[in-house]
């Protein structure tokens, strides 16, 4: 087992085809959990600072959504998927697959598992990326990712602190 450190996030890999990614946050778990749903908060903290995210979200099982990230100067990248289970305030299951030159990259995508615990109202979430096969699960810890999933939820605690 693999384990990083980054920001306050950690990163671990506890089997051939998952990667895991656990924070703690200083919200309550339905604050967490909408800022996951809600498109209007999304476009806030997901992805790297100085990126803008537009996000479009059909919440309900079997629906869909997509984001599209910019940086600006005419770079994007846009990650997809569905919803395969919606259990709030604590549970939230879906496919996720990103478009163009990192679809190769990652493979079929991956289903991504994420868990709210209420911990005296504070938010521990635990965030499991099923890959395809172990390629692809290594290929990703090759890039960058436990670095720019720590900014990104380093925002996401930002946002969070403005909704409490």
């Amino acid at each position: 087992m693999t384990q990083s450190q980054s920001n306050t996030l950690k990163v671990t890999t506890p089997s051939d085809l998952e990667i895991v990614m656990a924070r703690e946050f200083n919200a309550p778990p339905h604050l967490v959990f909408d800022a996951w749903i809600k498109p209007e908060h999304v476009a806030r903290w997901f992805g790297l600072r100085g990126e803008k995210t537009v996000a479009e979200i059909d919440l309900r099982v079997g629906g869909s959504y997509r984001f599209v990230l910019g940086d600006g100067a005419g770079g994007e990248m846009a990650i997809q998927g569905e919803y395969l289970e919606i259990a709030p305030p604590d549970r939230l299951v879906c496919t996720e697959r990103f478009e163009g030159q990192f679809f190769e990259m990652m493979g079929a995508g991956t289903v991504n598992t994420m868990v709210l615990e209420d911990r005296d109202g504070r938010t521990f979430m635990t965030l499991s990326a099923l890959y395809k096969s172990r390629e692809a699960r290594d290929a990703v810890l090759q890039t960058p990712m436990a670095e720019g999933a720590g900014i990104t939820f380093d925002r996401l605690e930002e946002l969070l602190q403005t909704l409490v």
